[in-house]
């Protein structure tokens, strides 16, 4: 990445921080939801884009993944109305709409348009993987917001970013100043052991800035190490996994859409396992210490 480019991305993020960081601390969580729903829509159009030939299966493909998204999010306790037949929706869960949205749907779309024979398979099979890859998994995002407890909501998502922002920063300083061993060259020529290092080493310490000024006693230590280095882990191999996806497909950045940054999908690809972990982790913590 030439310095140039850092540049670009640099006043970016200084023109998007103010805007994400009010959505994610105002009262309500539909801004967050907003706007992430809105990234999860861009993030599946760029996929759909690279795995799927046709732009009627796109557009098809995009409007299954926007219902899929918002089954998901929103039939849910947390997000419903009080209320008897509103809870026993909820009860429910979103598990069989999620999945007849997911997956049921875009297979009979291509049942009944199925065009190409010998596509077809792996047309349907892009459009289920997009549907859950580049929105479902987002949209654990705008969950931590929703369930993230008290006044946490908000620093529980901001500590997603950050964690992942810095853990970038940690990963490209590192890689170019001390890189030297190729860390997966046939996905990622440029990456090195010395930079992963570099970006765990970035991912922690985040978190810790993020405990000492926002979670205090909310997020013991131990917690920390735990989300902060597995996370960080995982970070890295979303990267890796976009990384595949575009050398497989001949693509450089998965979009144009933000000055030095590419495409939505080419920021939040490391979010994209982040965010499920925290959120599932964050539900366990909560399961335990009920028990």
């Amino acid at each position: 990445m030439a310095l140039g480019n850092l540049a670009s991305r640099f006043l970016v993020a200084v023109v998007a921080a103010p805007v994400l960081i009010l959505a994610f601390y105002v009262d309500t969580p539909l801004p967050t939801w907003g706007i992430v729903f809105a990234a999860s829509l861009l993030a599946m159009w760029e996929l759909f884009t690279m795995t799927l030939d046709d732009k009627n299966d796109r557009l098809a493909a995009l409007g299954f993944g926007a219902l899929t998204c918002l089954a998901f999010y929103w039939i849910h306790p947390a997000a419903l109305p009080s209320g008897r037949a509103w809870q026993t929706l909820a009860a429910g869960g979103s598990t069989f709409p999620v999945l007849f949205l997911g997956v049921i749907a875009p297979g009979l779309y291509y049942l009944f348009r199925f065009r190409d024979m010998s596509t077809v398979a792996t047309r349907y099979a892009s459009t289920v993987f997009g549907i859950f890859y580049a929105g479902v998994l987002l949209t654990c995002a705008a969950a931590l917001k929703r369930d993230g407890g008290g006044n946490h909501g908000g620093d529980w998502i901001l500590f997603v970013l950050v964690v992942m922002w810095l853990g970038d920063t940690g990963a490209y300083f590192a890689g170019r100043f001390l890189g030297k061993h190729k860390l997966y060259e046939a996905v990622s020529p440029k990456k090195t052991w010395e930079g992963a290092f570099g970006g765990i080493a970035g991912s922690l310490l985040a978190a810790i800035v993020m405990k000492l000024t926002r979670f205090h006693d909310a997020l013991p230590w131990l917690d920390l190490v735990l989300i902060a280095v597995p996370g960080a882990m995982l970070g890295q191999m979303g990267d890796l996994v976009e990384s595949l996806f575009k050398r497989s497909t001949g693509v450089k950045d998965s979009g144009s859409i933000l000055p030095g940054h590419g495409g939505i999908l080419d920021r939040i690809d490391a979010v994209l396992f982040f965010a499920p972990y925290v959120y599932v982790y964050m539900q366990l913590r909560e399961f335990v210490a009920a028990l």
